[in-house]
């Protein structure tokens, strides 16, 4: 997937315009579109269905555009790293939808190019780019949080099947989605050495997902139970007891896609919108229009300031992702510095609103004052998912900076 010259690259963009102009659905104009909320995500929920959301999503993969520089053979884009950019910004200038948001796309689609057999990939990837299944990643145990590598559910190799049996916990969607990518124990007398990484059918018997709500009140994360769960055995990617590589190959990818999200702030927890405006509106402006306590407009700044360095190094590395050998250890500095710097813009935001940021329920609130207390609420997370910042930053003194382990 060679880049191309300059004049070849604005044809492309020019075609990229048109069609993006021509294709975007009429009744997903405008902020206040209606759409169902999980739409977006697609799966087995939605076949056959009309809303304007899935239309978006099909079309789109359609040009194979929801994995822009995944291969032809299996469905994708095909494009080169220059075509995509020009993709994502012409993406991003009109305002359009996301097509498809997608654990498939983001992690385990990587994992299969990289890992997975051609069987695998011929069966799962057009399917994920089609947004037809809906994923979830069990890795997380209620024994096995940031030691992943001590988790115990158990894959018994029974001759014509896999036999699982074991619990999951903080399964993202896992009470909506279709297939579950998942790590099992598939030797006890070894530990990351007897970790394999298997594909699981949500719908096979002995499946069973409880959501927890967390203290935002959403329910986003489940814990999830494997009962005598029984797979074929071609739902194993790569060799038996070699899933721990994979697992840390996804989890770069996992990592990275959470950084991505904060990067242009919209991740950060919290309304969506310009900080200081809101804070503007709250606390008032000085006699120059700027905001009129300086201590708080300073620290406000200089959040905006790291929010925009993070986008940019963000948009560095995922070029480089593409055009190389996909994430490198370098994820975990940008995932850690995504969760600080978003925590720190929830924090402000609930501040700046006062007495207004301290509100659950009721007429005395605004929709999106509400929204603010949920987001800093929801903001504890962020240094949590997709490994823990401890952890991030143990990766980052071992496998960036070269430190040696603590004597």
């Amino acid at each position: 997937m060679a880049d191309f010259g300059s004049g070849e690259l604005d044809a492309f963009r020019s075609e990229v315009r048109t069609w993006l102009e021509a294709n975007y659905p009429a009744e997903l104009r405008g902020a206040d579109a209606k759409v169902h909320p999980e739409a977006m995500w697609g799966g087995r929920a939605f076949e056959g269905s009309n809303d304007p959301q899935i239309v978006w999503m099909r079309r789109m993969a359609e040009k194979g555009w929801t994995a822009p520089t995944w291969p032809k053979a299996y469905g994708g884009g095909g494009l080169s790293p220059a075509q995509a950019r020009i993709l994502d910004q012409e993406l991003a200038a009109g305002r359009y939808r996301t097509p498809l948001a997608s654990f498939g796309v983001w992690m385990l689609g990587p994992v299969l190019l990289e890992y997975g057999d051609e069987a695998q990939k011929q069966e799962h990837l057009p399917k994920i780019i089609n947004g037809q299944i809906r994923w979830c990643q069990g890795y997380s145990e209620p024994g096995a949080g940031s030691d992943l590598a001590s988790l115990q559910t158990r894959c018994e190799d029974k001759g014509d099947h896999w036999l699982i049996n074991g619990q999951k916990i903080w399964t993202s969607y896992a009470d909506k989605a279709d297939w579950c990518f998942c790590l099992v124990r598939t030797d006890t007398s070894k530990k990351h050495e007897g970790v394999s990484f298997v594909l699981i059918d949500m719908r096979t018997p002995g499946v069973e997902t409880r959501p927890i709500q967390l203290i935002s009140g959403e329910s986003p994360f489940c814990e999830t139970f494997f009962t005598d769960v029984k797979i074929p055995k071609e739902n194993l990617v790569g060799k038996v007891n070699g899933g721990w590589e994979i697992a840390k190959r996804l989890l770069q990818y996992e990592r990275q896609n959470i950084s991505g999200g904060f990067g242009g702030g919209g991740g950060a927890g919290g309304a969506a919108g310009d900080l200081g405006q809101l804070a503007k509106t709250y606390v008032g402006a000085d006699a120059s229009g700027a905001l009129a306590d300086p201590d708080l407009r300073q620290r406000i700044t200089l959040n905006k300031m790291n929010m925009q360095c993070l986008g940019l190094t963000i948009a560095r590395s995922a070029a480089e992702s593409k055009a190389g050998n996909g994430p490198s250890a370098a994820v975990s500095i940008i995932k850690y510095a995504a969760a600080t710097f978003a925590q720190e813009r929830s924090e402000l935001m609930v501040e700046a609103l006062g007495h207004q940021g301290l509100g659950w329920e009721g007429e005395a609130y605004k929709g999106g004052e509400l929204l603010a207390v949920r987001g800093w609420l929801r903001s504890k997370g962020n240094s949590i998912e997709g490994g823990t910042s401890e952890v991030n930053l143990n990766v980052i003194s071992k496998r960036v900076l070269g430190l040696p382990d603590p004597k």
